[in-house]
């Protein structure tokens, strides 16, 4: 359903209704008690990482501030509220006038994250923080699982290039997230326009198999493509037959020819046999981009192959099997009273199957060794130790209503590799085992 199928303005993005009913109505009671503008504190973490990962990549914190500034209820919103019965006039009344106006601190964006680790911090209101649960947590979950597959794929690249080309394989809008968040994760472009145009993000592109299904032959299909986009292009050489197909490439285009694209068969043999047939044409600059439903797995299959960059799609934008982080958002202090001054108390819930949280407002540092590497990552609900002071994690991102932590994308993603290399060298492993650092908690 679009936005005009909801009857919000196409030209304004807002966020109020990526909710669940649940937010509202409790909106609505705690009103009715009297304990709505009681001071709460709100906090987004995870109580295990995906099975077999070493570490979490903290991603989607930029569009957590976008959907902070555009959580606005206009009137289509209220007259729909209104209409489905989610609330009584009252509740209208007050969500007229909606607008954040507490304190968001976070991890920035691009740093790694742990068990138990305080991702982010909401303070407010119960009213304006419990109604801002589900965005929060359907952009950090999704954002999240997709920074960690790309770093994993990073990791597991070498340094070689990574091409994000999943938008085919997902919703049109968690699609641009996806590049977002891949992006963040190590990947350096995108074929997806939509995540250029809102972000920035390099794309990439040239041909698929369809284009050379139109020509009558393969010579006339890569012809009109270098006559298009010049020597330099990257030419699909999987059709019909590889080996024909390359030799006719490099007719084409000569020497200059920029890269040729492997997209099906065993990747792995077939690249030693292209960088050869290749070199004995001369070709010796041409590059190898292999696609076909790679993963961080494939790609270290690869390592010794003669292969220059690798387009991922599916196992991308899914995460890589783990779609989703597992984030809960969780009320761990409140005042007694909607006194503005009134002390808060630490709650928490108490429940079995493991589902249980720790109460109170969390501070978090990243112990490290003798050698300067990560050792254990410390939460702590009162004092922060004097040795852990400059090692603090969490950032102030929103302060009083106003969002004072957004950053460039290209500061995210250079964080992420800081963070990543100051990790033990056991977490750059894709075999499965526990996560990389212990959380304590102090």
């Amino acid at each position: 359903m679009s936005t005009a199928d909801l009857g919000l303005p196409v030209d304004v993005p807002s966020t109020a209704l990526f909710t669940d009913r649940y937010e509202l109505t409790m909106l609505r009671a705690a009103l009715r008690s009297g304990a709505a503008q009681r001071r709460s504190v709100f906090e987004a973490f995870t109580r295990r990482l995906p099975e077999g990962r070493r570490y979490g990549v903290v991603a989607g914190t930029g569009r957590v501030l976008d959907a902070v500034e555009n959580f606005r209820f206009d009137e289509p919103v209220l007259e729909f509220l209104e209409r489905e019965g989610v609330v009584d006039s009252a509740t209208l009344d007050w969500l007229a006038g909606y607008r954040f106006t507490g304190d968001i601190w976070g991890y920035p964006e691009g740093e790694v994250y742990f068990p138990g680790s305080p991702v982010l911090r909401v303070e407010g209101t119960f009213a304006e923080a419990v109604l801002l649960e589900t965005v929060i947590l359907s952009i950090l979950n999704h954002d999240s699982a997709i920074a960690a597959a790309a770093s994993r794929m990073a990791v597991a690249a070498g340094g070689r290039p990574l091409m994000e080309m999943g938008a085919r394989r997902a919703h049109e809008l968690a699609a641009v997230a996806a590049s977002r968040a891949a992006y963040i994760g190590g990947f350096g472009s995108s074929s997806n326009l939509a995540a250029a145009f809102r972000y920035g993000i390099p794309t990439i592109g040239t041909s698929a198999h369809a284009f050379t299904l139109l020509h009558d032959t393969e010579r006339d299909a890569f012809t009109a493509q270098v006559d298009a986009l010049g020597r330099g292009t990257t030419l699909l050489v999987d059709t019909y037959d590889l080996t024909s197909a390359v030799r006719t490439a490099v007719e084409i285009a000569g020497p200059e020819l920029g890269a040729v694209r492997i997209d099906s068969g065993d990747l792995l043999l077939l690249a030693y046999r292209v960088r050869q047939q290749l070199d004995d044409l001369g070709a010796k600059d041409t590059k190898i981009i292999v696609t076909s439903d790679l993963d961080e797995y494939a790609i270290a299959s690869m390592a010794a192959a003669p292969v220059d960059a690798y387009g991922v799609g599916t196992s991308l934008v899914t995460g890589s099997g783990h779609p989703t982080c597992s984030m809960v958002y969780k009320l761990v202090a409140r005042a007694s009273s909607d006194d503005p001054d009134e002390p808060l108390v630490s709650v928490a819930k108490k429940s079995l199957g493991g589902k249980t949280s720790v109460g109170g407002r969390k501070w978090a540092a990243r112990r490290l060794d003798e050698d300067g590497v990560a050792a254990a990552e410390v939460v702590g609900t009162g004092a922060v130790p004097a040795d852990l002071a400059d090692r603090q994690l969490l950032v102030p991102l929103v302060r009083r209503g106003e969002v004072i932590g957004r950053e460039p994308l290209d500061s995210a993603r250079a964080r992420h590799i800081t963070a990543r290399a100051g990790l033990p060298l056991s977490a750059t492993q894709l075999s499965r085992g526990e996560p990389v650092l212990p959380t304590e908690l102090v």
